[in-house]
Formats: C-alpha cells, structure tokens, sequence
C-alpha cells in the first residue's frame, strides 16, 4: 500500500538489516534515478569482497556494507555470524551538524524533515564533510559541490516514495512517517528477542544519538561492528556542541592574552635593546 506523502510531517527510513540479502537493488535504484556515475574502481575485479562501492560517497548515496571475517571482540556474546549486511545512506541527522557550520545556507532542512543539499548555493567550502560525524558528504570534484543523499526529495515532492526503498525486494528499507516506522521498527526488535536473537537493537530512532535520525536501523550486532558511532559516544563533533563553543571562546581568549603578553615582552625588550651606551654609563 502506497505512503500517502504529506509536507510538513516528518520522513525517514527504517533499515532492518536482519533481512538484507546484499542484493544492492538500492544501490542501482539510486544511481539510475539521480543519475550518479560509476567510478573507476566500482567496475573492478572485487577481490576477497563483494563489496565493490567501498564507502558512501558523492557519487554512492545507498551503500550496501559487506562485513565479513568480524573480529571477535566486536561481536555481541552468543552472535555467531561472521558476515553483516547493512544498506548504509545518509542519516538524516536530527541534529545535522553539517547543516549548522555550512558558512552559505545550502544545507537546509525540507518540509519533509529531512536534511537537503541545494547545490547551487553551496560554495565548495567542505565544512559539512569535515562536520559530518558518518562520513556521508564527498565533492562533486567536476562541479565543486558538496552532494549525498537527498532522501529522493524530487521524488517526495511528486508524492512517490524514495527509489532505494521502492527497490527492495525484502522489505529491509522501508520509507515511511516517522512515528510509524519507529513502532514497526520496536514491534520487529521484540519479535527477533522472542525468537533467541537477542543481539538484535535499534540504532537512531530514539534522540540518544544526535537528537535522533530520520534513516535509522535495527542491528544484528553492536553498532561499533557496522562502524556505527556507539550510542554512549555519539556526540556531536566539538565545534556544534556546547562544551566545543565554550572552548572555542576560551581558546581564543587565552590566544588573545598570550598575543598582548608577547607583545608587550617584545616592546620591552626592544626599549631595553635600544638604549645607548652612553644612557648606561649615566
């Protein structure tokens, strides 16, 4: 049954990688609809992997991981899986750190409550990359703009839901209302613990991790595994919290200090410098 998309409520995915089979629909579902090209190295030999994308990127907004040969000491007690599969994308952060440093105002916030790129306002700077705490934003190096998931915002506008999500063929990413996914996404959790998968979790929907994600997932290990920020220590990158302008301030006023007093030592010692021998001998 088809989502009935409305401005002004809140969007987002709701990944349950317990049914992710690798296939990467979502992968060729993005690239064809927002016509994002293959690089080189994504049309190689794939060696030891299947896992040919790598990484998020600007060119790759659906990544789908392939972790295999899990270390041990990742791995919850009792999870005997050696091979994880998770359909990666932009989280849509709640609290968007690369929102709050972009210098231009590209970065917004749409009616749908999701996080948008405007490529024509975005001055090339990279702030977002180096803000982003998932690595998700990559230049566009041909036209010098910072790109990622847009959460198919042309599609939404059109009433149509995201292509990756229309793609897959388990029902592992759904799109949806927020609030809705959030109670689908819980009654799955309690329905894997009653079966013995115990090491199952939800990952983003609450606000415990950057004021919650609108692309949040339900986990078959620890986050640290999926080379997820762990809950107890996601923070925002220092500049965008409190405790980071606070210290910002402090910085610069112990620098400002520190620039007076050399200054000062500097006019001192060039006065004692320039006296005459004569003055010395008075």
């Amino acid at each position: 049954m088809a989502t009935e998309i409305t401005p002004g409520e809140a969007y987002g995915f709701f990944t349950d990688t317990s049914v992710c089979i690798g296939c990467k629909a979502c992968e060729v579902a993005c690239k064809e609809w927002n016509q994002l090209p293959e690089k080189e190295d994504e049309l190689g030999f794939l060696g030891q992997s299947l896992d040919n994308t790598g990484e998020l990127n600007g060119s790759t907004w659906r990544h789908v991981q392939f972790i295999d040969n899990v270390p041990d000491q990742t791995m919850s007690e009792g999870n005997g899986k050696a091979f994880l599969l998770m359909s990666d994308v932009c989280k849509h952060c709640k609290h968007a750190s690369c929102l709050e440093v972009c210098p231009t105002g590209a970065i917004i916030r749409t009616e749908f409550d999701t996080v948008f790129i405007q490529e024509d306002v975005c001055n090339g700077c990279r702030d977002c990359i180096a803000a982003c705490p998932y690595d998700v934003i990559d230049m566009d190096e041909e036209r010098d703009v910072a790109r990622k998931c847009t959460l198919c915002y042309d599609r939404l506008q059109g009433g149509m839901e995201p292509a990756c999500a229309k793609a897959c063929p388990t029902d592992s990413i759904q799109f949806g209302p927020l609030d809705e996914l959030r109670n689908r996404a819980k009654k799955r959790e309690a329905t894997l613990h009653a079966q013995g998968l115990k090491e199952a979790n939800l990952y983003g929907h609450d606000d415990k991790v950057y004021g919650g994600l609108n692309a949040f997932f339900l986990l078959m290990d620890k986050p640290e595994a999926y080379k997820l920020p762990n809950v107890a220590n996601a923070v925002l990158p220092s500049r965008n919290n409190i405790g980071g302008y606070l210290g910002g301030v402090v910085t610069a006023v112990l620098g400002l200090l520190a620039t007076v007093i050399a200054l000062r030592e500097r006019r001192r010692g060039g006065g004692e410098s320039s006296e005459s021998p004569e003055d010395a001998r008075a």
